[in-house]
């Protein structure tokens, strides 16, 4: 299975491939421009992992709570990109990931403990 994490509630903006039992991760300050040009970084991600974006299985987006920028941004590229390649699309709370530990989503999904394709944002104040 191949899944695309995005999460961009806090101070960076991150990205992680999970494939198998390995693990890709790019971090990228959260500002205006890496918001811009969001959907160009994930591209250039899994193109440098030699990864098609049509062979992943899920896409996974952190819904907050976090930044208004950041979590609608990111919840915005990663439904256009489910959308696009027909990829299911989860959505996961802040509180849901543990010492940084995202391969704990992938449990989540497979415990139908997160909904496909739905996606509430929680914005922090």
């Amino acid at each position: 299975m191949k899944s695309l994490i995005i999460d961009a509630k806090n101070d960076k903006i991150v990205l992680q491939i999970i494939i198998d039992n390995k693990y890709y991760t790019n971090e990228y300050s959260n500002n205006r421009e890496n918001f811009d040009k969001l959907s160009l970084l994930i591209f250039d991600f899994l193109e440098k992992k030699e990864i098609n974006i049509s062979s992943l299985d899920n896409i996974l987006v952190n819904q907050g709570p976090g930044k208004f920028s950041g979590i609608r941004t990111s919840i915005v590229v990663a439904k256009a990109i489910s959308l696009s390649k027909n990829i299911s699309l989860y959505g996961f709370s802040s509180e849901d990931i543990i010492d940084n530990n995202y391969n704990i989503l992938l449990d989540l999904v497979k415990n139908k403990k997160l909904m496909k394709n739905l996606i509430k944002p929680i914005y922090s104040s």
